[in-house]
C-alpha cells in the first residue's frame, strides 16, 4: 500500500453501527407491513367514499378515489422495496430511501382524511429513512 492510498475503513462496530444495521432490518419489515397497509389504506378509500371523514377545509383537495389509487400503488412499490432491502440489494436501500421520502409527503397531504395515522405513518418513514441512511455496511455483499 502506497502512502497516497487510504486505508480501507473497518466495519462499523460502535453502537450507532449496531443500531443502523439492526435498524435496517426493521425498516425493511416497516415497509412491508406499510406497503400492505397503504394498499388496504387505497382499498379502503376506493370502496367506500365515506370510511374517511375529512377535518375541516385543506389546500390539497383530492377525489377519495384518487387518493385509494395513489396509495395502492405506493403501497405496492414500499411493499417490493421492502422485500429488497430484507434480500439485502442496494436498489432496495436506494428505492426505500426515496419510497418512504414520497410516503411522508403523501401521508402529509392525507392529513385530513385520517390524522393520527397520516402522522404516525409519516414517524415510521422518518425513521425507515434514517436506517437506510445511515447503515454504512457494504450492504448484501459480504453476507453468509
Amino acid at each position: 500500500m502506497s502512502q497516497n492510498t487510504a486505508p480501507p475503513r473497518p466495519p462499523s462496530t460502535g453502537s450507532g453501527g449496531a443500531w443502523a444495521a439492526g435498524g435496517t432490518l426493521f425498516a425493511g419489515v416497516l415497509m412491508l407491513v406499510i406497503g400492505i397497509l397503504d394498499v388496504l389504506q387505497g382499498i379502503a378509500a376506493i370502496a367506500e367514499d365515506d370510511v374517511y371523514t375529512r377535518v375541516g377545509d385543506y389546500v390539497f383537495k383530492f377525489d377519495l378515489t384518487s387518493w385509494g389509487w395513489i396509495h395502492i400503488i405506493l403501497g405496492i412499490l414500499v411493499a417490493v422495496s421492502g422485500a429488497g432491502i430484507l434480500k439485502g440489494s442496494e436498489w432496495g436501500r436506494m428505492g426505500g430511501i426515496t419510497l418512504a421520502s414520497l410516503n411522508v409527503i403523501a401521508q402529509f397531504l392525507f392529513l385530513p382524511y385520517h390524522p393520527w395515522w397520516a402522522l404516525f405513518s409519516m414517524a415510521i418513514s422518518i425513521f425507515v429513512i434514517w436506517a437506510l441512511a445511515t447503515d454504512d455496511t457494504s450492504f448484501g455483499k459480504d453476507r453468509v
